[in-house]
């Protein structure tokens, strides 16, 4: 083989990799468990570089082997779907059987990594992947109680790192888990939404009533402002030590009415494009508010 055709097929097999990881999201997810982390550690001097890589290595190693077994489990309805139709198992560029080995490296790696952090964390990291591969990819096509399945392992990456930290789970990171487990809703919802029929295609109904009706835009604003309740939990002075000063909670109050203003634009006009600007203002909301969080408890 020839160095440049090397050089191709290397790059196939990255991309390929990126892929069925999805390493766009698996990156969003790494952050949020690094978010939690460093709100779980008491000051900066507590700070484990190598506790932090292996957390950053074990939880995109978590989210890429449940892209992964999704993708084998899927793989004809991707196929289906435009979106989704040129993945790696679903356009033949990877065998199934490839894909799951990738899958099972990647879930040794990942438990093993979180295991040695502390054993909770490899338990939560291990909960995730079975609910999101065992339960909530076979219900997709089942019933829309699918996004409310798929809200637990998605919420469990801002708790993770809390976790990872303080190697204990009391109140604040269940607070941190309600936090991230009612923004998936008004996340999801939009993209259910936009991707409509693209989803029926395949058989898939995302949104809570299966359909883009009155029903469903009033859901999403109703836990768009549950996502705002919870957010501002740590201001009240019940959440243990996850507590953010008043200003904190007013610049998370204002993000909360960011996306709540979008959540009606969607209610008002019920478009494509109007579930698209919801969804790209969820990923900003759940980002910039983990950054005021860190921010808060490090500049007070």
């Amino acid at each position: 083989m020839s160095a440049t055709a090397s050089i191709l097929s290397f790059k196939q097999i990255a991309f390929d990799f990126k892929e069925i990881t999805k390493a766009g999201l698996a990156v969003s997810v790494v952050f949020s468990s690094i978010a939690g982390y460093l709100l779980g550690v008491e000051d900066f001097q507590d700070l484990k570089m190598i506790t932090l890589l292996m957390l950053a290595v074990g939880g995109y190693c978590m989210v890429g082997a449940s892209n992964a077994f999704n993708q084998v489990i899927e793989k004809d309805l991707d196929a289906l779907m435009d979106r989704t139709k040129n993945r790696p198992v679903a356009s033949g560029r990877m065998s199934p059987n490839h894909a799951l080995f990738v899958a099972s490296l990647l879930t040794i790696i990942g438990l093993i990594l979180l295991y040695l952090i502390n054993p909770k964390s490899a338990m939560f990291g291990a909960i995730s992947i079975f609910l999101y591969t065992s339960i909530y990819t076979p219900l997709k096509t089942v019933t829309p109680l699918s996004v409310f399945v798929g809200a637990f392992p998605g919420a469990i990456p801002f708790m993770l790192g809390w976790v990872a930290a303080t190697d204990h789970f009391g109140i604040e990171a269940g607070t941190l888990f309600l936090i991230q487990f009612f923004w998936q809703f008004p996340h999801f919802w939009a993209i259910g939404w936009f991707l409509y029929d693209d989803y029926k295609k395949a058989g898939f109904f995302m949104l809570p009533t299966g359909k883009k009706d009155t029903s469903t835009a009033l859901q999403t604003i109703l836990y768009s402002v549950w996502l705002l309740v919870a957010s501002l939990l740590p201001s009240i002075g019940y959440t243990g030590r996850l507590f953010i000063s008043p200003v904190a909670a007013g610049i998370v109050f204002l993000l909360g009415i960011w996306m709540i203003f979008y959540a009606v634009k969607l209610y008002q006009l019920r478009t494509a494009k109007a579930a698209r600007t919801l969804m790209l203002v969820s990923v900003s909301y759940i980002t910039l508010l983990q950054i005021v969080y860190i921010t808060d408890k490090f500049l007070r």
